[in-house]
């Protein structure tokens, strides 16, 4: 491993984009892997009745443009590099393996290597250009990890210019839509200036972040509730194995409980919040439990498809690491841990839920004085701090 110098401590800039807000941060990346996060700034995207595509796209934007500009607006320096981290529906990701066996020895190369991938990826992007948000739009490749080389049947970390017979690789590729990239660098561009924004997958920066703050847990859930869209990736032997998407995030509550009391989006979150913290009125309280049971049912049921869909293998993780809106987070934990899925699927015990709140990762960031801490946001510093900037740096 090389020795960093002392100076390398380098300024970023990273935009966090989900289904139900936008947010962003400055930090710096210091060289003992710990960031220091000196801005942060969060919006929300406005929650209309209908879900349309376009519309949908417009909104982001609209939010993305408004932490842009309070980012820009702070002072607080200029980045040196811009990152900006996908969630659902903003990408497809997947864990594929590349495997060649030949009769007669070969030499696994770098350029071997490079056109396997390659072609992987090409099998990936039309196997996957239909679950992007316009099927008909160009793609990008966005994202590319290799997490494991098997040469003959063993792992290794150094398998160039061996002589062997068999071959297998694990990558995880990310993909997004060409449109979307292309708003999303237009947005930046307006305040600041740059060469290149480096996209990549919440599912990937959380499973890198989670499996190396909890090593002794080899298998586990992401649980990302979004507010448009659920995500669930599994993780076997810390290989992150599959992820699955439905279409019901924490908005789904909300338009919910509007349709079924007959009363705006906006009183429907608020009747909830009381709900939740016990303050809303007796008269209000039974019609508005019998809507949110129904619907936790609803959602429920579309977790236990996903779950049942996610593998082939014989049991389900019972650890879960959740991400979601912290007012929700009850909600949601109390949901999973209420039903027992093992009458539709084998599971290694109990779930047992993690929320990835701010006091969970205590000493894995820092913060200046008055910064607003943003779990989204605090797991992007560490993985692009960790694992993007300095375990490159040094060669790792």
């Amino acid at each position: 491993m090389k020795i960093l110098a002392k100076d390398k401590n380098k300024l970023m800039l990273v935009f966090d984009i989900g289904s139900s807000n936008v947010s962003g941060a400055l930090f710096w990346a210091q060289e003992s892997g710990t960031p220091k996060i000196i801005f942060s700034a969060t919006e929300a995207i406005k929650l209309e009745e209908k879900v349309d595509t376009d519309r949908f796209l417009l909104l982001t934007t609209q939010a993305l443009g408004v932490v842009v500009n309070k980012i820009y607006k702070s002072g607080m320096g200029i980045p040196e590099e811009f990152f900006c981290v996908l969630s659902s529906p903003w990408h497809v990701s997947q864990t594929r393996i590349i495997s060649l066996k030949k009769n007669t020895p070969f030499i696994f190369t770098a350029k071997l290597a490079e056109d396997l991938i390659k072609k992987e990826i090409g099998f990936f992007e039309e196997a996957h250009s239909s679950k992007t948000i316009n099927i008909d739009a160009p793609n990008r490749t966005i994202e590319l990890k290799n997490i494991k080389t098997i040469l003959n049947g063993y792992e290794t970390s150094d398998p160039l210019n061996k002589k062997i017979k068999e071959l297998e690789m694990i990558v995880f590729i990310s993909m997004g839509e060409e449109k979307v990239l292309k708003n999303i660098e237009d947005t930046i561009r307006k305040c600041f200036h740059f060469n290149q924004i480096r996209f990549s997958s919440f599912v990937l920066s959380s499973f890198t972040v989670v499996r190396d703050m909890h090593i002794q847990k080899e298998n586990f859930l992401l649980l990302d509730i979004g507010g448009e869209v659920t995500s669930i990736s599994m993780v076997k032997k810390n290989i992150l194995k599959e992820s699955i998407t439905f279409p019901l995030g924490s908005n789904f509550l909300t338009r919910g409980v509007a349709s079924d009391l007959g009363c705006s989006l906006n009183e429907a979150g608020s009747l909830i919040s009381l709900l939740k913290d016990g303050h809303a009125e007796d008269r209000a309280v039974e019609k508005l439990s019998v809507s949110i049971e129904q619907l936790r049912k609803n959602w429920l049921k579309s977790f236990q498809e996903s779950l049942a869909n996610l593998s082939n293998d014989i049991s389900i993780p019972a650890t879960i690491y959740m991400t979601t809106a912290k007012n929700l987070s009850d909600f949601f934990c109390q949901t999973i841990k209420a039903e027992q899925f093992n009458q539709y699927t084998l599971t290694e015990s109990k779930f047992e839920i993690n929320f990835l709140d701010t006091p969970i990762f205590h000493g894995l960031a820092v913060f200046e004085d008055g910064v607003t801490r943003e779990p989204n946001l605090i797991i992007d510093s560490i993985y692009i701090n960790r694992f993007l900037i300095y375990s490159a740096m040094a060669g790792r």
